[in-house]
């Protein structure tokens, strides 16, 4: 269903001096919305690159009005707009600052993120020095209170680049963020590109694909332009975030199926079939990885609304995504309840493990022997490093950080290139930083039972106290990441994330020369993968004692 459109105003007169207008949205946020600001407050020399910041309060209880007014009157660039009922979503206040900028450029800001120190300037200059309407930068999600960045789509923004036309660079519908680009005010009035109004959830898929069907010049720049603050511990999650509601699902089945609508009225069906790819490979792949978790009246709505919508999907769709999404797409197109839960999540988890058994009809490999039209086409021809391996990762009940490890073979393809050895690689989840590496000789393992394929063996045990800074003690747990690199005879090699199983993963105290006591504790992300949490000395172990007996 196509939405009317309320064109934007032309505005005031744009001198070369206004520039850049930050609009900036807030609802019950006074404790992070006046950061915000500031970090758009901060953006280059006052008159030159940010003429003015525009707030937007909708509505909110909390003070955040208070806060953002009393901000104002030391800032006279700052200019509060206060909304009189909630809009109910993200949309409408966006679109009460862009009609009320002045800017010949127009930026987004959300109160709980910031933009990082010269981020409007580099947007601004690319957007000159091309002529280009939009300019895109990176954008990094930030998991707090770790400080873990995460790059937002990062092979769209590895060196500049210059987008004459949408159509011909479909990657870009990848990008469904409005807050990380910078607009030309002029453009989005001229093709009457707003948000949509109202309670609507996911409103910049629709204004990203308003703007590319209006196949602008677009520029892409490799420098940081945003900081998306991701607070999972937060009490209440923002919009998009709250996934436990089906109804998320919901919200994000209409923004997308919208986006399409609009690339075909705009007769762009390669942004069509870019977009429903898009869906398979990102959208339907963390909602699977994720479904596990929910109860079982939401993974039976959530399967039937999964079911329906892609039904509407050609084939040449489900053919241009990723091998994994399009599995997990046919799975679920060919059962009509959820099935194969366990399965289905770890072959959505990054990197994905595809879990024995390994079924096959007429030689074919299939996902089961009751579902022998589901065909893993592609396992035969992926290279090795590509392939969904699975690699098993039992922590010792008793030993002191030892593993037990299982690669799987898949369909013959590790038998042929025969693996030899492994490196376990860990890694420190806030800051990426290496820790040790540990290296173990693989032994091939007969099958187990009838049916069941070779598999390789290893344990391998970790130095846990060289995961603690030397003078670290007292502290949380520290999280840490496990990578396995995969060494084969033929010269091939592949990486994998660990799958965790066994009755190991509970918290224990090891003893530690170097550190008196280990508190270690081994434990399965939401995908399924293996990590661990250590801490040092006798403090940590009080304080997370002390904070149990609590609850």
């Amino acid at each position: 269903m196509k939405e009317a459109l309320e064109p934007l105003p032309a505005g005031p007169t744009i001198t070369p001096s206004a520039q850049v207008s930050i609009v900036v949205i807030a609802f019950n946020d006074a404790g992070h919305v006046c950061d915000a600001v500031r970090s758009a407050l901060a953006q280059g020399n006052p008159g030159e690159t940010v003429t003015e910041v525009i707030a937007v309060n909708d509505a909110s209880t909390d003070g955040t009005g208070a806060a953002l007014d009393a901000l104002a009157r030391d800032e006279p660039r700052l200019r509060v707009l206060h909304r009189e009922r909630n809009s109910g979503g993200c949309g409408t206040p966006r679109n009460d600052g862009l009609r009320a900028a002045t800017g010949r450029f127009v930026m987004f800001l959300d109160s709980d993120d910031v933009l990082p120190p010269g981020a409007a300037r580099a947007l601004l200059a690319a957007a000159l020095e091309h002529d280009a309407p939009v300019a895109a930068g990176a954008c990094v999600r930030r998991e707090l209170p770790a400080h873990r960045d995460i790059p937002w789509q990062p092979a769209l923004y590895r060196e500049p680049a210059v987008h004459d036309s949408a159509e011909t660079s479909p990657q870009l519908v990848r990008d469904t963020l409005c807050v990380n680009k910078l607009y030309a005010r002029a453009f989005l009035a001229e093709h009457a590109i707003t948000f949509p109004e109202g309670r609507f959830t996911y409103e910049d898929f629709v204004f990203t694909a308003r703007v590319l069907a209006a196949d602008p010049r677009i520029v892409t720049i490799p420098d940081s332009v945003y900081i998306w603050h991701v607070r999972r511990s937060a009490a209440k999650q923002s919009i998009s975030l709250d996934r436990n509601d089906v109804a998320n699902w919901q919200a994000r089945i209409a923004a997308h199926r919208a986006s399409v609508q609009i690339f075909k009225d705009a007769g762009l069906k390669a942004l069509a079939h870019a977009a429903n790819t898009k869906f398979l490979d990102h959208d339907l792949r963390m909602y699977v990885r994720e479904l596990h978790t929910r109860g079982a009246d939401y993974r039976a709505e959530w399967w039937s609304l999964a079911r329906d919508y892609l039904a509407n999907f050609d084939e040449v769709d489900l053919r241009a995504a990723r091998a994994p999404a399009r599995w997990l797409a046919r799975v679920v197109l060919a059962s009509p309840a959820p099935r194969d839960l366990d399965r289905l999540t770890q072959l959505a988890a990054r990197p994905g493990r595809l879990l024995p058994p390994y079924a096959e009809a007429d030689g074919r490999p299939v996902w089961s022997p009751d579902l022998p039209d589901v065909e893993l086409d592609a396992i035969g021809t992926k290279p090795t490093h590509r392939l969904p391996v699975t690699i098993d990762a039992e922590p010792s009940v008793t030993g002191r950080g030892v593993l037990r490890l299982r690669i799987h073979d898949l369909y013959g393809r590790l038998a042929a290139s025969e693996p030899q050895s492994i490196d376990i690689e860990l890694y420190r989840r806030r800051d990426e930083q290496r820790g040790p590496v540990h290296t173990a000789s693989l032994t091939r393992a007969a099958p187990t039972a009838p049916g069941s394929t070779a598999s390789w063996t290893a344990e391998v045990a970790l130095d846990l106290a060289a995961l603690v800074e030397p003078d670290g003690q007292g502290g949380d747990p520290e999280p840490w990441d496990l990578m396995a690199q995969v060494s084969c005879a033929n010269g091939a090699g592949f990486r994998a994330s660990l799958r965790a199983q066994g009755p190991g993963l509970r918290r224990r105290v090891l003893p530690s020369r170097r550190h008196l006591v280990l508190l270690v504790q081994p434990y399965a992300t939401t995908g399924g993968a293996l990590s661990l949490r250590v801490a040092s000395g006798v403090r940590s172990v009080w304080r997370i004692a002390a904070r149990r007996l609590r609850r």
